[in-house]
């Protein structure tokens, strides 16, 4: 399956975004689907995963109580609300999906998973 996120932009912190991302060449319901960040100089830090139905989500730390994943498997999507931006949230987002992970101690671990090349850049700034 390939997959592109889309949607990132520059934002004032406190704002919204959502981040799409869109599968093609398979249906992406047959995966579960998950959202990560990479900031310059940090380490690639899992957000979200929703499972293949969309019927439990998880959220690391990071995201919890800000970001919300859905999904709508008749459009082959994968969403991110995004709310009450911080400038630490400034990052390249990019899409996975994947076979198997973990939720630890409010951490996500993923294992072999496939994600988008490009990513889509968030940079929250005013």
């Amino acid at each position: 399956v390939q997959l592109q996120a889309s949607g990132g932009g520059l934002v004032q912190p406190g704002g919204s975004l959502r981040l799409s991302c869109t599968a093609s060449g398979a249906a992406l319901g047959a995966y579960a689907t998950g959202w990560l960040r990479q900031a310059p100089g940090k380490e690639r830090e899992w957000l979200s995963i929703i499972t293949r139905r969309g019927g439990v989500t998880y959220y690391a730390d990071a995201a919890k109580g800000r970001f919300t994943i859905s999904r709508d498997n008749s459009r082959n999507t994968v969403y991110l609300q995004m709310d009450s931006l911080k400038p630490e949230d400034t990052a390249v987002y990019h899409c996975a999906t994947m076979t198997y992970f973990r939720l630890v101690s409010g951490r996500l671990w993923v294992d072999d998973y496939e994600s988008d090349g490009q990513g889509t850049l968030v940079t929250v700034s005013s």
